[in-house]
């Protein structure tokens, strides 16, 4: 296995707009047990019926789900990011619903550079072709709709779909006065892009670099990292 650094670590801005960066990252890291997540008040937001990916499989299957259906296409995806995002050091818990302000997934994320662990939101497009600047700004509906405990400091978003980051969703969020970012994740469960804002490498993701693993030398067997001092972050 080798890992190939990312060359592009920021995007600078436009002269109009002071100076806005993107950090080019893979997620995640410290030790955020799953025994301390259920510390947190998630309330009635959790699903009753299924909690991860195999539960839902078999929920689904118990059910006759029909497989293309939009809610099992959008469950199985947002349980998919679940995973991948989970493997770069978040602890998530699905969510998503009638009333869920477009929130799919919400938790917290310990790293060595954030002194205490973040909240994150998660907001997840399945279906979505190619990404819309709307789309980008849509996702500042996360914060006000968010559930207490996610309505403090240091409270992210990330938007996650299947297509890489255009460049007017890196703009919108660029622009965007809030700590948020675009995580590419195929169907296959692999991040190949993630991206953040300048406010959220002030609010703890500053310091982070991003490189590409490649697994057993093999260029086609790839998948975004997190590091931090030249140590990988993981779960």
């Amino acid at each position: 296995m080798f890992l190939a650094r990312s060359h592009l670590r920021f995007l600078r801005w436009g002269k109009q707009s002071s100076r806005r960066y993107f950090a080019n990252s893979a997620t995640a890291n410290a030790s955020k047990t799953n025994a301390e997540v259920d510390d947190i008040a998630y309330s009635n937001l959790q699903n009753a019926e299924h909690h991860d990916l195999p539960s839902f499989l078999e929920y689904a299957s118990r059910n006759n789900m029909d497989t293309g259906s939009t809610t099992y296409v959008g469950t199985h995806y947002e349980y998919m990011a679940k995973q991948a995002l989970e493997r770069l050091g978040m602890s998530l818990r699905q969510v998503g619903g009638r009333s869920d302000c477009g929130i799919d997934l919400l938790g917290t994320w310990s790293l060595p550079t954030a002194p205490q662990p973040l909240k994150v939101l998660i907001q997840c497009k399945a279906f979505a072709s190619k990404m819309k600047p709307a789309q980008a700004r849509e996702l500042e509906g996360t914060f006000v709709g968010a559930p207490q405990g996610w309505r403090t400091s240091s409270v992210m978003a990330f938007l996650v779909s299947q297509q890489a980051a255009t460049k007017g969703v890196r703009e919108a969020l660029g622009r965007s006065q809030w700590p948020m970012g675009y995580v590419l994740c195929g169907a296959d469960g692999k991040i190949m892009q993630m991206l953040w804002n300048r406010k959220a490498a002030d609010e703890g993701l500053g310091g982070l670099e991003v490189e590409m693993q490649y697994a057993g030398g093999d260029r086609n067997e790839k998948e975004v990292i997190l590091t931090h001092k030249g140590t990988a972050i993981k779960n």
